[in-house]
């Protein structure tokens, strides 16, 4: 029995030591990012805190990658704040359980791996805009709310001071880990911009701030049923923002366990890795948490430390919940500005800066879905900038193959013409197919040959059944080779026209 868990919980070198040590660091690196996710959800740090246990947690045990660290992000977090601005947290938390049964449904049906078959344009002007969304979040802490609800900038020295303590905790940051990587920078960064406002008794804000005057003691979440009327009006809300947290929630998980595949020469399972993404998300939602998904910087921290098995993820988990408990007072005193550098590094890499470079060089209709899915994502969410950047990419692709339909045209033995259709036939080709024919000059022979061709649907057919008449009221003979049988029974009247072989005619279905 002993030896079943430990094959379950260590790698295959059994390392138990490095696996609890990585743990432990991994736990220490989620507490900066969690609380950083929170403020930008809009919710109480203790929401992504308690996020980022769960699904640390829940996914090292269940899920398909061992090594691969889970918890609240930014990509999920900059979705919820729209929600939670308009409709509360409450709703928040009922959004993650259906974003969590969704994501079961897609393990379920293995269909984990479809989920990274958005096109690259469309992941690009997504990470962008989401650099940029997560960095006009962060200029929410420059502001100050008066009792009234008005708000206005900070002035003077108390401005100064804040963009002071947010530059230290972004050197720290950015240059502690060409020193060493033995301790998180993020973690340092906090703590070193904690130190300086207590041993200098500079006055800035505090995580303490944010908490909207409430008094909030930390301990084992409770569980609670969302607090939201149960109808079809609630679920007309929550869907769409479930299904697109779960498209990045997932794709960000997907992508994640690829780069541990590779960096560690072994292979994780998506599809039961999609189902533990779900069920810690459920959870997440039933205990007041934000939920979330696989985080890439926390699980190469976790790699690079020497973590591999389960136990890592199992220790980070265990180790998070203990220091919130243990540490919550001096969490709640942490600067803002601490945690605004953190984020504006996470802005710096998430940014893909690369995008200045080549998209001179890329189509112009790529250069064009990344600029409006940027565009769209900052004027109004991810979720409608990903269903547009989808639209144009698939309105694209229709373009481009419609394109590719042609004919080879030849005159036979028997002084028959012989069209050989290349490329497929569908809505978006349907008009450049019909252009390829002269029935009026054709002779009174005529064959047309889909073997190298395939019929996608109803507009293709329409397509067919047109030409057909145009020289069946000719009084000219048509030969359709290599149809399906469906095709045939479709084409109605023109079916007879249709020459059957068993052996060679394709066998499809019509969309």
């Amino acid at each position: 029995m002993m030896q079943t868990i430990k094959r379950y919980l260590l790698p295959e070198d059994g390392k138990f030591r490095i696996d609890f040590l990585s743990g432990l660091t991994v736990a220490l690196a989620l507490i900066p990012e969690a609380i950083a996710f929170s403020l930008v959800a809009n919710v109480s740090p203790l929401v992504g805190l308690y996020a980022a246990f769960f699904m640390c947690l829940i996914t090292a045990v269940l899920g398909g990658r061992p090594g691969m660290i889970s918890g609240a992000t930014g990509s999920m977090a900059v979705v919820m704040v729209a929600l939670v601005s308009k409709y509360g947290i409450q709703y928040l938390f009922a959004t993650v359980i259906l974003t969590g049964v969704l994501e079961i449904v897609i393990g379920t049906l293995g269909l984990g791996k479809l989920i990274r078959m958005l096109p690259k344009s469309v992941m690009v002007g997504f990470v962008n805009g989401l650099a940029i969304v997560i960095f006009l979040a962060q200029l929410h802490q420059f502001k100050v709310i008066e009792p009234n609800g008005a708000t206005h900038w900070l002035q003077g020295s108390t401005l100064y001071v804040m963009i002071g303590l947010v530059i230290v905790a972004m050197l720290i940051t950015h240059y502690l880990p060409r020193f060493t990587k033995a301790i998180p920078a993020a973690l340092t960064a906090i703590v070193t911009v904690s130190l300086i406002v207590l041993v200098f008794g500079i006055h800035t804000r505090v995580v303490n701030d944010m908490m909207m005057g409430s008094h909030i003691s930390a301990g084992f979440p409770s569980f609670s049923i969302p607090h939201i009327p149960f109808n079809l009006h609630t679920f007309i809300i929550v869907a769409p923002y479930a299904v697109v947290l779960s498209i990045i929630g997932l794709s960000e998980t997907l992508m994640t366990l690829e780069l541990i595949n590779e960096r560690t020469n072994t292979q994780g399972n998506s599809n039961k890795e999609c189902v533990a993404q779900g069920i810690a998300n459920i959870v997440s939602g039933f205990f007041k948490s934000m939920g979330g998904c696989a985080m890439i910087g926390q699980s190469m921290i976790n790699i690079s430390s020497g973590g591999r098995g389960r136990l890592s993820g199992i220790v980070a988990g265990v180790f998070l919940l203990l220091f919130i408990i243990l540490l919550w007072p001096l969490i709640k005193m942490i600067p803002l500005a601490a945690l605004v550098g953190v984020m504006f590094m996470v802005v710096i890499e998430t940014f893909e800066w690369a995008t200045f470079k080549f998209i001179r060089k890329i189509p112009l209709h790529d250069a064009l879905i990344i600029i409006v899915v940027t565009g769209v994502t900052v004027a109004t969410d991810l979720a409608i900038a990903v269903i547009v950047g989808v639209i144009m990419a698939s309105l694209v692709f229709a373009w481009q193959t419609a394109k590719n339909i042609y004919a080879e045209e030849h005159i036979t033995e028997g002084d028959s013409k012989e069209y050989i259709i290349h490329g497929p036939l569908f809505f978006g080709s349907s008009t450049g197919f019909k252009s390829l024919f002269s029935p009026n000059s054709d002779p009174n022979d005529v064959i047309i040959d889909f073997k190298y061709s395939r019929v996608a649907d109803h507009s293709a057919i329409d397509a067919i059944k047109f030409i057909a008449d145009q020289y069946t009221v000719l009084g000219k003979k048509l030969h359709l080779r290599h149809l399906s049988i469906e095709c045939k029974s479709l084409l109605g009247k023109a079916g007879n026209m249709v020459e059957v072989n068993m052996l060679e005619d394709p066998d499809y279905f019509v969309a």
